[in-house]
């Protein structure tokens, strides 16, 4: 029931987001551009997918080699593509389903795969970290604007000249107050532990905690320095994934590398969404974020559309070749046996 429950509700979020995102948008040009869209582009496209996935599958498997285990590089990729299949179907079954289909595939036990995949999701959280970072300092007339002009509209009264100057002041302070706050729980080990007593603030601990044994199990690794450079490769792919099919609508064409960095970093925050596949946040954020680099609204969402639906129709074809190949490998499995106990 709890899962049926979690389900209904991913869809209905699902569904009012796409209803929201859409309700004033014509579908009939939308479609119309994307018919005189240069396909050639989401081949392109495509292919810098399915390598991420491969690079991703090959960094799993450097991570299971400190643990005994060294998968065939051909059944973690599977594993991970029917992984990215799940996650358009249900939320956050991803992991699970990954881990489960290199079990059916290798016999790893999946609770010893899963720890794996909990590790790499943490070297992943902080490469994020750190293009958001990257982002808003390349990026920092742009976002600040944007943001001080959101304020200004929530609460008025600053003039749009001292806006970014206000931000940075904000963002400043804010540090300070962080490092001066950390100094403190530093030295007072009582007030430490009574903090640590609060269920949010335990958990926002225990998740620190964790990306810091995470960062520091790279040592562990047979090769840690091909274990960093496959996670930056990873990331360079996602950024090439999105950043081409700028040229395949005119409007998009003329956005320049900056703008492709804020549109990975944006839709990677919204892929985060409990919806399958980040139905409906990956659009609402893309669609509003492009509108700083000169886009009307309609033409953010086109593009939002775009680049997700591409993504996802090519993930789902993929995931499905996956999944079969996973069952015709499980009944050779089976079949072996048998012909074994025909033959005695």
């Amino acid at each position: 029931m709890k899962n049926v429950l979690r389900y209904t509700i991913s869809l209905v979020l699902a569904g009012g987001l796409i209803w929201f995102v859409f309700k004033d948008i014509n579908l009939s040009e939308m479609l119309d551009r994307f018919a005189k869209s240069d396909w050639r582009w989401i081949a392109v496209s495509c292919f810098f997918l399915l390598c991420a996935h491969v690079t991703r599958a090959w960094r799993w498997g450097m991570l299971m080699e400190p643990l005994g285990h060294k998968p065939k590089l051909v059944n973690s990729s599977v594993s991970v593509l029917t992984g990215y299949f799940a996650n358009y179907i249900v939320p956050r079954m991803g992991e699970v389903t990954r881990c489960g289909t290199l079990y059916r595939l290798e016999g790893i036990p999946v609770n010893l795969s899963f720890g794996t995949v909990v590790a790499e999701r943490i070297f992943d959280v902080i490469i994020l970290l750190l293009m958001i970072g990257l982002n808003f300092i390349l990026e920092f007339d742009r976002l600040s604007t944007f943001f001080t002009d959101f304020f200004q509209s929530k609460i008025g009264g600053s003039q749009a000249g001292t806006g970014s100057g206000m931000l940075l002041g904000i963002l400043v302070g804010g540090l300070i107050l962080v490092a001066v706050a950390g100094f403190i729980l530093f030295k007072n080990i009582a007030l430490r532990n009574k903090l640590q007593q609060n269920a949010i603030i335990a958990k926002i601990v225990t998740f620190a905690q964790g990306m810091l044994e995470g960062l520091l199990s790279v040592r562990k690794l047979r090769s840690p320095g091909l274990f960093i450079l496959s996670t930056l490769m990873i990331w360079v792919l996602y950024y090439l994934i999105s950043y081409v099919l700028f040229f395949c609508i005119p409007e998009t064409s003329d956005l320049g590398p900056l703008a492709g960095l804020t549109l990975l970093v944006v839709g990677a925050i919204g892929m985060t969404a409990p919806t399958q596949g980040g139905i409906g946040a990956y659009h609402l954020l893309v669609g509003n974020v492009m509108v700083l680099y000169g886009l009307s609204q309609n033409d953010g969402i086109t593009l939002a559309t775009f680049i997700h639906g591409a993504q996802m129709i090519f993930m789902l074809l993929v995931g499905a070749l996956a999944f079969l190949y996973v069952l015709v490998q499980n009944k050779k499995v089976v079949a072996e046996p048998e012909q074994v106990s025909a033959g005695n």
